[in-house]
C-alpha cells in the first residue's frame, strides 16, 4: 500500500499507483466531482498524476486560488483547438496563461482581426461545452518531432528541440487535438468554464525578437466566475476611457515619433506638469536633508565594468564608441556617478548620512513591443537619491525613506500601498554575508514601523535587496513605483570610504531610493489615476478667463493679468465663440477652473467661476477669487520630519 498524508495531518492507505482523482474518490463521491486538481508535495499537479509513497497531497476545487491559472491555461488550449478548427492550417506557437488571462500566437497568411473574435469564442464555447477529457501522454522525442513536423508545427518543432535532454516529452491531448505542453491541466474541457472574453488581436514577434517572424496573438482574460469577469470588463472599460495616451492627445501633454522610439516629446503643458511634480519633490527632499547634484549622461565603459552594469546589465544598455576607440554608455543607472561625486574629497562619520538626489535621465533598451506611452519607455527622468551612512544609521534611514515615501503617495491620492521585499537573485555580486545584512536590515525596518510586506525571493537588484512599493489606483490597478535598495557591494567596488571615530577608514552602507521611480511613468500613472481630472495643484492650466462678450475683453486681460501675479497658471480665450463651446472644449481640455466674463462683470469688476464638472457657478470680487484659487492651487507641503500614519497599510 501507498501512504499518503493529507493537509489535516491525517494519513490515508491507498493502492499503489493510485493517482490524485482515486484518492479523491475514496474521501468522497461528491469530493471527487468537485476537485479538478492536487498539488503533490506542494506542486501542482493533475488528478491523473500517480501519487507516491510519502507525498503529502491536498485536493484542489475550482474555487481554490490555485486553480484559476489552470482556468486560463485550459482556455489558451481551447483557443488553439478553435483555431485550427476553423482555419486548418494556421500554426501554433505558444499560449500561457497571464495576469487577468491568456493569449495564443498563432501564424496564418492573414492575420485575425477583432471582428474574428466572436467566432472564435463561439467555436470555445461549443468546445468547453463537450466537456472533452485532457489526457496526458508521454512521447518518445522523434514520435513528436515526426507528429509535428508531419503537421507543419514548425514552431512546435523548434519548443521541442528547446526541452533538455533527460526531460519528458509531453502532450496533452483533448478529443483528437493536442498540443505540447508541460501541464498541469484540469479534468475536461468544461472545468475551464465559461467566464472567459476574447479581448483583442495583436502582432508579437516569435521569442519576442524583431529579427523573427510577426505572429498573430489572440488575448482573453478569464476569471473563475461570470460576476469576477464583469467586475473586470467594466475596470477595462473605465480604464480605457482614463488611458494616459488618449487623455494626452485631449489635454495637449505630450506625443512620440518613430524617429526617437520610447522617447517622449514634451508639448508646453505637458512639460509644466512634469517641472510641477520634481518642483514638488525638490521641496520634499530639501526638507529631508538631502542635496541635489548632476551627473554626465554618458560614460566610459570602465566606469560600468567597475560598478558590474558591463557585465550584468549591458544588453538594456546603448553603447556608443568613439573615432579614438573608447567605449562609452548612456547611463541606464545614476548610482555610478554619485560614486564618483562622493569620492571627492575624504569623508568623516561626522558627514554622514550624506544624501545625493538627482533628477537624472536614464536611458534603457526596451524591445520595441513592450513600448507603452508613458508607461514603458526607453529614455525617463529618475528621481534618484543615494544615501550615505554607516551601519549604525542604517535601519533609522530606511524608516526614514519608507515614511517620506508613503507621505509622498497621499499628497497624490494613493493611500492603498503594498510593500514587496525582494530578496537576492542568482546573478549577484557580493558576498552571501553582506547579502545576509542587507536584507536582515530592510526586513527590520518594516518590521519595526510594523508595515506588511511580501517576500519575493530572487527578484532583487544584482547589487542588492530591495523593497518595491506598489501604489493601487482608484480603479483597482496595481503600479509598482517607489524602490528601496540596501547596497553593501558598490561602495568597496569603487573603493568609497568614510572616517571612523577611531580613525579607521570603512566602506559606508549605500541606499539606493527612488520615490517616484521614472517621472514619465509616474505622470502616466496620475493621468490615469484622475482621469485626466488633476487637483488643482497639479493642473498645467489652473485656470482659463473666457469671455462672453467683447465688451469684456479689457476685463478679463486685467483678471487674468492678476491671476498670474499671484502664481497662478492661467490662459484666456477672447475668441468670438458662444460661451457654451468654449465651456465644453474647456471641460475635454480637463481644465480645472472656469472663468466667465461677461458685460455685468466687467461693470461691477467680479468674475464667475465654474468648477470643471460642476453645472453651478459663484460670482467673488477678483480680490476674493484671488485668494480663493490661491490656497487651492498650494501643492502639499509636508513638516520637516512628518510621521506617516500606519493605518491602512496592506499586504
Amino acid at each position: 500500500m501507498v501512504r499518503v498524508h493529507l493537509p489535516d495531518g491525517a494519513t490515508r492507505e491507498i493502492a499503489p499507483a493510485s493517482t490524485a482523482a482515486d484518492l479523491a474518490a475514496s474521501i468522497s463521491p461528491s469530493l471527487a466531482k468537485r476537485m479538478v486538481a492536487a498539488a503533490i508535495d506542494g506542486q501542482v499537479r493533475d488528478l491523473s498524476t500517480p501519487l507516491p509513497d510519502g507525498a503529502t497531497v491536498e485536493l484542489i476545487g475550482r474555487d481554490d486560488p490555485r486553480a484559476l491559472e489552470l482556468i486560463r491555461h485550459d482556455l489558451a488550449h481551447v483557443l488553439a483547438e478553435a483555431v485550427q478548427s476553423l482555419w486548418p492550417g494556421t500554426k501554433t506557437a505558444i499560449g500561457p496563461a497571464i495576469e487577468h488571462g491568456f493569449y495564443y500566437d498563432f501564424e496564418r497568411d492573414t492575420p485575425f482581426t477583432p471582428e474574428d473574435l466572436p467566432v472564435i469564442e463561439q467555436r470555445m464555447r461549443e468546445i468547453i461545452a463537450a466537456r472533452t477529457p485532457f489526457t496526458c501522454e508521454e512521447w518518445s522525442r522523434d514520435d513528436a518531432r515526426a507528429h509535428f513536423h508531419a503537421a507543419g508545427e514548425t514552431y512546435k518543432l523548434a519548443l521541442l528541440d528547446a526541452i533538455p535532454e533527460g526531460e519528458p516529452v509531453k502532450i496533452y491531448r483533448q478529443g483528437e487535438w493536442l498540443d505540447l505542453c508541460r501541464g498541469p491541466h484540469m479534468r475536461t474541457t468544461g472545468d475551464a468554464g465559461t467566464a472567459f472574453r476574447l479581448t483583442r488581436v495583436a502582432g508579437a514577434y516569435w521569442r519576442g525578437d524583431s529579427n523573427n517572424p510577426m505572429l498573430s496573438r489572440i488575448y482573453g482574460v478569464a476569471f473563475a466566475d461570470k460576476a469576477t469577469l464583469d467586475a473586470h470588463m467594466t475596470m477595462m472599460a473605465e480604464a480605457e476611457k482614463r488611458d494616459h495616451r488618449r487623455l494626452g492627445r485631449e489635454m495637449n501633454l505630450f506625443h512620440f515619433e518613430e524617429v526617437a522610439p520610447g522617447s517622449v516629446f514634451w508639448h508646453p503643458k505637458g512639460w509644466r506638469l512634469f517641472q510641477t511634480l520634481i518642483g514638488y519633490m525638490r521641496d520634499r527632499q530639501e526638507q529631508a536633508g538631502y542635496v541635489e547634484v548632476n551627473s554626465p549622461d554618458i560614460m566610459d565603459r570602465t566606469l560600468w565594468e567597475t560598478s558590474g552594469h558591463w557585465q550584468n546589465y549591458r544588453a538594456n544598455m546603448f553603447l556608443a564608441e568613439t573615432v579614438d576607440d573608447r567605449e562609452y554608455a548612456l547611463k541606464p543607472m545614476n548610482c555610478p556617478g554619485h560614486m564618483l561625486i562622493y569620492g571627492q574629497g575624504t569623508k568623516s562619520y561626522r558627514d554622514l548620512p550624506l544624501k545625493l538626489a538627482e533628477f537624472g535621465k536614464v536611458h534603457r533598451y526596451e524591445p520595441s513591443g513592450a513600448l507603452h506611452g508613458l508607461l514603458r519607455v526607453r529614455s525617463f527622468t529618475q528621481d534618484d537619491a543615494h544615501i550615505y551612512c554607516t551601519p549604525d544609521q542604517l535601519t533609522e534611514e530606511c524608516l526614514k525613506v519608507n515614511d517620506l515615501v508613503l507621505s509622498i503617495y497621499r499628497d497624490f491620492g494613493f493611500e492603498d500601498v503594498r510593500i514587496k521585499l525582494s530578496t537576492r537573485p542568482e546573478n549577484r555580486i557580493g558576498s552571501d554575508e553582506s547579502w545576509d545584512r542587507s536584507e536582515a536590515a530592510l526586513r527590520e525596518a518594516l518590521d519595526r514601523a510594523g508595515h506588511p510586506y511580501t517576500i519575493f525571493e530572487g527578484e532583487g537588484a544584482f547589487y542588492g535587496p530591495k523593497l518595491e512599493y506598489v501604489l493601487r489606483d482608484a480603479i483597482g490597478r496595481d503600479w509598482q513605483c517607489g524602490t528601496l535598495q540596501v547596497d553593501f557591494n558598490l561602495p568597496e567596488r569603487f573603493g568609497t570610504t568614510y572616517v571612523a571615530p577611531s580613525g579607521e577608514k570603512l566602506a559606508p552602507v549605500m541606499l539606493h531610493r527612488a520615490l517616484f521611480g521614472s517621472l514619465e511613468r509616474f505622470t502616466g500613472i496620475l493621468i490615469e489615476h484622475h482621469a485626466g481630472h488633476l487637483p488643482l495643484w497639479l493642473a498645467p492650466v489652473q485656470a482659463v478667463v473666457a469671455t462672453v462678450t467683447g465688451a469684456a475683453d479689457d476685463w478679463a486681460a486685467e483678471v487674468a493679468r492678476t491671476l498670474k501675479a499671484a502664481g497662478l497658471r492661467v490662459e484666456t480665450d477672447l475668441r468670438n465663440e458662444k460661451i457654451g463651446y468654449k465651456v465644453r472644449e474647456h471641460a475635454l481640455a480637463k481644465i480645472p477652473v472656469q472663468i466667465a466674463l461677461g458685460g455685468r462683470e466687467a461693470e461691477e469688476r467680479t468674475v464667475t467661476i465654474r468648477r470643471r464638472g460642476a453645472t453651478d457657478t459663484t460670482t467673488l470680487s477678483l480680490e476674493d477669487a484671488v485668494q480663493l484659487l490661491m490656497s487651492e492651487a498650494m501643492a502639499p507641503a509636508a513638516a520637516p520630519n512628518e510621521q506617516v500614519s500606519h493605518e491602512g497599510m496592506t499586504e
